[in-house]
């Protein structure tokens, strides 16, 4: 279900403060997935896009995380803006974004890290460091003077959201909370306690 207008300024809202206050990564979120089994995991990634159909990140799909998001697509995301006490949550499912998309995101990321998808096999086991560095100084060779072609097993996720919340600090833990539900086709906002 596409993201409320409210919904989306307030997140806009806060992101612009975060980036106002020169918050290193502003963008970060804690993305927390789980596999078939329920056993879950979480993790720091970086948002990529918002819009009225979600939150966009990338990763390599072999990862552990690209593996239980083919297992279990339910996950979380938490931005916490510290400096200015704001928090935002978002549960949902997590969607694969189309090979276009993913394409052009490939594509605006720098060289190094484009040749760094290719050459790491994220959470798998390494041997050495240098083990890393051969791949990516073998792929620096292979490519040089052409282009990138964004790997097969990279990708990014769209979460589509069923629930965000708001959550900003107050005096004596006096929090405020603001819950967007999805139901039935529609938006339903609610405060909760602190």
């Amino acid at each position: 279900m596409k993201l409320s207008d409210d919904i989306l300024q307030r997140f806009e809202d806060g992101f612009a403060r975060a980036r106002e206050a020169r918050l290193p990564e502003p963008n970060a979120m804690t993305l927390a997935t789980a596999d078939a089994e329920g056993r879950p995991t979480s993790r720091t990634v970086l948002l990529k896009g918002v819009d009225a159909d979600g939150f966009v990140f990338y990763t390599n799909l072999g990862s552990r995380k690209g593996r239980q998001l083919a297992e279990n697509p339910n996950v979380s995301l938490v931005f916490w803006w510290r400096e200015h006490e704001e928090q935002v949550l978002i549960d949902g499912i997590a969607k694969p974004v189309g090979d276009a998309e993913a394409d052009a995101y490939f594509r605006s990321r720098p060289r190094g890290s484009r040749i760094g998808a290719w050459a790491s096999l994220q959470s798998s086991e390494l041997e050495t460091r240098q083990q890393l560095l051969d791949r990516v100084r073998a792929l620096e060779a292979e490519y040089e003077g052409r282009d990138i072609p964004r790997p097969p097993h990279w990708s990014g996720f769209r979460v589509d959201p069923h629930r965000v919340e708001f959550w900003y600090g107050r005096e004596y833990r006096l929090h405020e909370r603001i819950c967007f539900t999805a139901a039935d086709g529609e938006w339903r906002e609610s405060l909760l306690y602190p």
